[in-house]
């Protein structure tokens, strides 16, 4: 697979390869100077051409590449020149570029790009697989485990181009998640690299004073085991890839909304809430009952049907 580094994009790609059970490396593309600000549409570092003997997209042309990220849109076209035909390629997320940039493509159903290639679902794939939420569960964290009341999960995005964090939005997050926790709910916290760090201070004194936890980096990251033992899911509205995790446990997901959550996003959660899957959060739990929803295996099928008619049609 190729990606341009980012962790979000590069694990949808490794779930939908995982889900297809199939053996991957991972290719990371340059992400900075001039061939990375003129990707999607410009060429590809000459240095880093299908075939060399260095480079990221050194050796012969795999049968499958799956990629995602707008600076890895050039290679992934270079391979496919490359491949003449033999190489079937797939991605994640809309090239910017056109729906024939690819052989395969997935976007979410919030996107606008359509054409007889694309397929769209309602969530993102991801790596949070029943597999993964089952052992968890069997074998818990024991941070996590000894924990005396229901456990809530906290998932926290932070600041991005399309929105940042306002000292009124964090102010109105903590009041309510100490509003939870003195419910006698326990907080199992986690927070993202663009967290702010007064909320991700803030968070911290929040849960040691409440009985909580709250991973700070080290030791092994518990997150599966916090969407596994959580009773309910509280998430930040900046990250769609959070949401789409979080449904895809059954438990009841309340949605804390940023005024300036992206527009696309929006359309996103009006569909969850529809499902039954998602509230709003004002600070205290809400009955939700739904069936897991996950696109990971929906996208790994419709990808393995494409690649039988491409190589059927060779």
């Amino acid at each position: 697979m190729v990606t341009d580094g980012k962790a979000g994009d590069e694990n949808q790609c490794v779930g939908i390869a995982e889900t297809l059970g199939l053996a991957y490396e991972i290719r990371r593309i340059p992400a900075r100077g001039p061939f990375g600000w003129t990707a999607p549409w410009g060429p590809i570092d000459p240095r880093e051409a299908p075939g060399r003997q260095a480079g990221a997209l050194s050796g012969d042309c795999p049968d499958i590449v799956l990629a995602s990220g707008r600076r890895s849109v050039p290679y992934l076209r270079a391979l496919r020149r490359a491949g003449a035909g033999r190489t079937f390629t797939a991605f994640l997320k809309d090239p910017r570029t056109g729906h024939d940039s690819a052989d395969f493509i997935w976007v979410p159903d919030y996107d606008d790009l359509r054409g007889p290639n694309v397929f769209t679902t309602l969530t993102a794939p991801h790596l949070v697989t029943p597999t993964r939420i089952a052992a968890a569960r069997a074998r818990p964290d024991p941070r996590l485990a000894d924990l005396a009341g229901p456990r809530i999960a906290v998932l926290i995005g932070g600041d991005s181009r399309h929105l940042s964090y306002r000292k009124a939005d964090m102010k109105r997050l903590l009041a309510d998640l100490r509003k939870l926790a003195g419910s006698g709910c326990r907080l199992m916290v986690t927070v993202s690299r663009r967290t702010p760090a007064p909320l991700s201070d803030a968070l911290r004194r929040l849960v040691a004073e409440t009985g909580g936890f709250f991973w700070d980096g080290t030791g092994e990251n518990p997150y599966i085991h916090m969407l596994a033992l959580a009773e309910s899911v509280v998430v930040t509205s900046d990250s769609a890839n959070m949401v789409s995790e979080a449904v895809s446990t059954g438990a009841p997901v309340l949605l804390f909304d940023l005024p300036r959550t992206y527009i696309r996003h929006r359309r996103m959660f009006a569909g969850l809430a529809m499902a039954g899957a998602l509230k709003p959060f004002t600070g205290r739990l809400e009955a939700l009952d739904y069936k897991p929803i996950d696109a990971t295996p929906v996208i790994a099928r419709a990808l393995a049907e494409a690649y039988a008619a491409h190589r059927t049609a060779r």
